[in-house]
């Protein structure tokens, strides 16, 4: 019984990079920004500012709907010493051209949220 909570906890703690990279390659904002924290840094080329979780869906949305998603795959991750931080770098191939995604996450009440995103030309 004990392994099970012990198992429990790790799992609700774990992001799932999975359902990011999905929501990602789809184009599918409402579920990448279920992932957002409340105020979240998102960097597109050389336009980099803060923005509230509503805005920085809005602008998610406008850059997909420029550039259409058509896959999204991982290349490194990694987690800090103390488990409380997660990054991933990825590859985002659109319409137009390739990108790299950089997402930093961080613990908040028990699960991962991205607290910045930036997209820059591969």
């Amino acid at each position: 019984m004990l392994m099970f909570v012990l198992a429990s906890s790790v799992i609700t703690v774990n992001p799932s990079l999975t359902g990011i990279s999905k929501a990602i390659s789809s184009g599918d904002v409402e579920t990448l920004s279920s992932y957002f924290d409340e105020s979240i840094e998102i960097a597109i080329l050389d336009d980099e500012d803060f923005y509230d979780k509503d805005e920085a869906k809005e602008v998610i949305k406008t850059f997909f709907s420029k550039n259409k998603p058509k896959s999204f795959s991982q290349v490194h991750q990694g987690t800090s010493k103390g488990k409380d931080s997660k990054y991933s770098i990825g590859n985002l191939v659109t319409s137009n051209t390739s990108y790299r995604v950089y997402l930093y996450m961080k613990v908040n009440n028990g699960k991962y949220v991205i607290q910045e995103m930036r997209i820059n030309k591969e």
